[in-house]
């Protein structure tokens, strides 16, 4: 998440999985919070909420919920470690209505011993949905963690089982 103390705009946004905080910088979506769940986040003072910034996101996100948009083009700024971002970078390319489990998304980014830190890296990733963290399943097709709730993610991957583009 954004610190506090950062410039950080923001607008929030009604969705099928309960209500959804965007944050960012004016020019990319630095965070996509479930508010709903065990994810919730108090916005800070010193954010500012704009909504002309995030209108192409605003849309983007309809449209996936309706099940018009298998992918985002929306500019991406998520903050993390290397290895984080590698990880991130690799939800990014788990195709709409697939899933992979752990193990799988560790070898993809060349670290077949790290499954744990995969894990924690996906339950950090500061921009679900468009980042699609809930992609990655355990290793014997059950649904694992989600900060958003094992409902929501079920809720995603069966959105985009009925609706493959």
């Amino acid at each position: 998440m954004p610190t506090p103390t950062e410039s950080t705009l923001y607008t929030t946004l009604e969705s099928p999985i309960g209500e959804l905080l965007v944050a960012g910088d004016g020019e990319a979506v630095r965070g996509l919070y479930l508010q709903a769940g065990p994810s919730a986040i108090s916005i800070p003072a010193p954010w500012r909420r704009a909504e002309e910034s995030f209108i192409a996101a605003r849309n983007q996100l309809g449209e996936y919920f309706s099940g018009e948009r298998s992918t985002f083009d929306i500019a991406l700024a998520g903050a993390g470690t290397p290895f984080q971002e590698r990880v991130w970078g690799a939800l990014l390319e788990i195709p709409y209505g697939g899933t992979i489990s752990y193990g799988e998304l560790a070898r993809r980014i060349g670290r077949p011993d790290a499954v744990r830190a995969v894990g924690m890296a996906n339950g950090r990733n500061p921009i679900s949905i468009i980042v699609p963290c809930h992609r990655v399943i355990g290793a014997d097709g059950a649904l694992t963690g989600y900060a958003g709730g094992l409902e929501r993610k079920r809720f995603l991957l069966d959105l985009e089982a009925n609706t493959l583009l």
